[in-house]
């Protein structure tokens, strides 16, 4: 298997029905989705870093999964506009083991982080007065390391175990990266134990972090609902449907995924692969942008850096117009 696995290339497909001539339409944009992902993502990781004011835990956690994102992005998606710009498709099989790695193990990592997020959310809201002294920076750093840590381990179980089965016939990937379906679907091996593996980690990555943001949310829900105070419901409650629409674009598609999976229900290969696009990369694209916009202090700072940069052209042309 590891003289097989030197030689042989996988061929990334990329939308296997979709015609030549769109190819250049369809790569631009995709790469305009990278480049949006890369700005958005970047944008709140700089703006965490730099202001001291936001180095609290909710805006490390967002800070974090935003850095997810953004590494998500860049190991998926430039193979593939290389690939429609350049014809440059064919992956060795080291590259797309590594690639079909990291794509489930960041996704892990997005799970856990919006767990640890629903964790936050729920101290602040259960807990307000005694919030800063439970969630503390440290903290917040620490199990953001434990997250990545624990996504690791549980992802590197099957990954090594995928590297020993042989493949055989087709080796063209109907997809835009390496994902599980798509290669384990050239094995020619008995692979019944390593889908029941996958099952079990597919329950303890998604089912277990979504039970227990359910659960908080419930019991935060009741919390907000019985209090007396309005304006405190409704700061609340603004802040919660920030973190639902987030977890909703995450798990919602996965779990319709896996249901018509498991319910048979058909979807053509493109028709699938366009899902896992959207279910994928539009969440990456649109949590930064989210967070700017329902965040107070992200907008007052995004606000504050805009109007530096702007009073700094300004005095750079009344400079120059002097000189």
């Amino acid at each position: 298997m590891a003289n097989q696995s030197d030689v042989f290339e996988f061929t990334l497909i990329g939308f296997p029905g979709l015609p030549q001539k769109y190819h250049i339409l369809v790569s631009i944009l995709i790469c305009i989705v990278y480049i949006m992902i890369l700005l958005a993502n970047g944008s709140v990781i700089a703006l965490v870093i730099l202001n001291q004011h936001l180095h609290h835990p909710m805006y490390m956690i967002i800070a974090n999964l935003a850095f997810s994102d953004l590494l998500f992005a860049t190991i998926t998606l430039p193979k593939i506009i290389a690939k429609y710009w350049f014809g440059a498709g064919s992956m060795s099989f080291s590259a797309c083991m590594f690639q079909l790695f990291f794509v489930h193990y960041l996704g892990s990592v997005d799970s856990f982080t919006l767990m640890l997020m629903a964790i936050d959310r729920f101290v602040a809201i259960d807990k307000p007065l005694r919030y800063s002294s439970i969630i503390t920076n440290k903290r917040a750093g620490i199990l953001c390391g434990f997250l990545w840590v624990c996504a690791s381990i549980l992802t590197s179980t099957t990954a090594i175990w995928r590297t020993l089965f042989p493949f055989c016939g087709s080796r063209k990937i109907n997809n835009l990266f390496c994902v599980n379906m798509a290669v384990m679907g050239l094995v020619c091996g008995d692979i019944t134990s390593l889908n029941k593996a996958i099952l079990v980690f597919s329950i303890a990555v998604l089912m277990l972090p979504l039970s227990f943001i359910l659960l908080s949310y419930i019991i935060i829900i009741r919390r907000i609902s019985l209090s007396s105070r309005s304006e405190s419901w409704q700061k609340a409650f603004y802040t919660c449907t920030t973190h639902l629409f987030i977890i909703g674009m995450y798990y919602v598609p996965r779990m319709f995924m896996y249901i018509a999976y498991h319910i048979n229900l058909v979807f053509s290969i493109d028709m699938s692969v366009l899902l896992l696009c959207l279910y994928t990369f539009l969440p990456h694209m649109a949590n930064p942008i989210i967070y700017c916009l329902r965040t107070k202090e992200i907008k007052q700072t995004i606000g504050k850096t805009l109007r530096i940069m702007l009073n700094f052209k300004l005095e750079s042309s009344v400079q120059t117009k002097k000189c």
